[in-house]
């Protein structure tokens, strides 16, 4: 989209707020508006869903969420409407000038993601915007989403990433998450972060940071699934919300869910305190009801059965794998695995393979890795499993749809977010050489 690398050189914050500046940015304002959801896994359906409770509440609701799957106007949406091409290439224009004197007077690079944060944050503006959800990029203390300042924010769970940058502990990351909370705001907390509650609520305290917990300051329960929804019963201070429903698959999806209610209503306490409750419990119903988030555990042919999920840390894909073969059944499934070349391989195919006994090894085009590296570490995990090589995704569709059908097996293909997506873009007739990834 822009002409410039993926990230920026050095901390970005500084040249950050002088583009927002020079962009006029009401940063007041985006503070009052803005909620900025981060973690490990688990943002984007978090991030829509409290965008989808916006909306159902009858707020005009601006979107911002990284990667994008198919199409990169995806990324910034106002009401669930992504941003129009005219649009897109105007606030384009209107931010590449501006960048130019700041990174020139600088000495400093801008990165792309920082662009696209700014465009999110004009277009927002531009649309009059009341509440607007913000999914960070990586970790928060020197994320772009700090800038937003906003007092209501969530970590949806805490894995192993990016620990050059975040640190080599899960408790540097999640200190490093929760930095994107302003000071006197309010975290909550998903369920991985439950052993690190001590640890969290001492970090957050002289910042006067509220730490809130989902299943311990928020309650959730009574969790049911089938193969068409998901049902839980929440409870935070006065609200008391019996089966919500949720069409996202995976029991994960209840924490993301949970989290986003939860995230809203603090903002709306915060925003209008005299807001009502009757029509808070039904914008909620709606908006979690209502929310649709491709690749999660996403069914993207009937016959034979083939569903695809994003997840790709060892965390994401062991939890997307229980839920698969809790609602669906553990037998007859084959196994398409692919893993980006940046993560952890050994321990992403010890979470998948020895679950299947039959598994196609691919390599997607974009930062994928080597599909016989990949073999290797699938036969370390599972020395039984009849592993195959496919040099590319459209290799990998053609012979595990054949296979599925011969056999009257279904195909899951997990371990990493590119492989899945270039998955299903062949298996409808697309092509993966034209997806464009930022």
């Amino acid at each position: 989209m822009f002409d410039l690398p993926k990230f920026g050189n050095g901390m970005c914050l500084a040249r950050m707020a002088e583009l927002l500046d020079a962009l006029a940015i009401d940063r007041a304002r985006l503070t009052r508006i803005a909620v900025v959801v981060t973690g490990s896994n688990g943002k984007g359906s978090t991030a829509t869903f409290c965008a989808g409770i916006g909306r159902a509440y009858g707020l005009r609701t601006g979107l911002f969420t990284s990667p994008h799957l198919y199409r990169f106007s995806e990324r910034v949406q106002v009401d669930g409407a992504e941003i129009g091409d005219a649009d897109l290439a105007r606030l384009i224009s209107r931010i590449e000038t501006a960048i130019a004197p700041i990174a020139a007077r600088r000495s400093e690079q801008f990165g792309g993601f920082e662009a696209l944060f700014a465009l999110a944050c004009l277009h927002f503006q531009e649309t009059a915007c009341e509440f607007a959800v913000f999914e960070a990029g990586i970790g928060g203390r020197y994320d772009v989403t700090r800038l937003v300042g906003a007092l209501t924010t969530c970590i949806t769970s805490v894995d192993y990433e990016h620990v050059a940058l975040l640190g080599h502990s899960l408790d540097l990351i999640a200190s490093d998450k929760s930095d994107a909370c302003a000071a006197g705001g309010t975290i909550v907390y998903g369920e991985t972060c439950a052993k690190l509650r001590p640890h969290l609520i001492e970090y957050n305290r002289h910042r006067e940071v509220t730490s809130r917990f989902i299943r311990d300051d928020i309650a959730i329960g009574g969790e049911t699934a089938t193969a068409a929804r998901q049902q839980f019963d929440f409870r935070f201070g006065v609200c008391d919300f019996p089966a919500l429903e949720i069409r996202l698959q995976g029991a994960f999806q209840c924490n993301n869910a949970a989290i986003a209610v939860a995230l809203f209503l603090l903002w709306l306490r915060r925003v209008r305190p005299g807001a009502d409750a009757a029509g808070c419990e039904a914008a909620v119903r709606s908006g979690l009801r209502e929310t649709r988030w491709p690749g999660r555990l996403e069914t993207i042919k009937p016959d034979p059965l083939t569903i695809v999920d994003v997840g790709h840390t060892p965390d994401g894909v062991r939890q997307s794998l229980a839920s698969l073969t809790a609602i669906q059944g553990a037998e007859d499934w084959i196994l398409v695995i692919g893993i980006s070349s940046d993560k952890k391989a050994d321990e992403i195919a010890s979470a998948l393979a020895p679950s299947f006994t039959t598994i196609i090894c691919t390599r997607a085009q974009h930062k994928g890795a080597d599909a016989a590296a990949i073999a290797s570490a699938v036969r370390k995990a599972n020395p039984q499993a009849d592993v195959r090589l496919a040099a590319t995704v459209a290799e990998a569709v053609a012979m595990s749809q054949r296979l599925a059908a011969e056999q009257k097996r279904r195909v899951y293909v997990a371990g990493g977010l590119f492989v899945a997506i270039e998955y299903a873009v062949v298996a409808n007739g697309g092509r993966a050489e034209e997806l464009k990834f930022f």
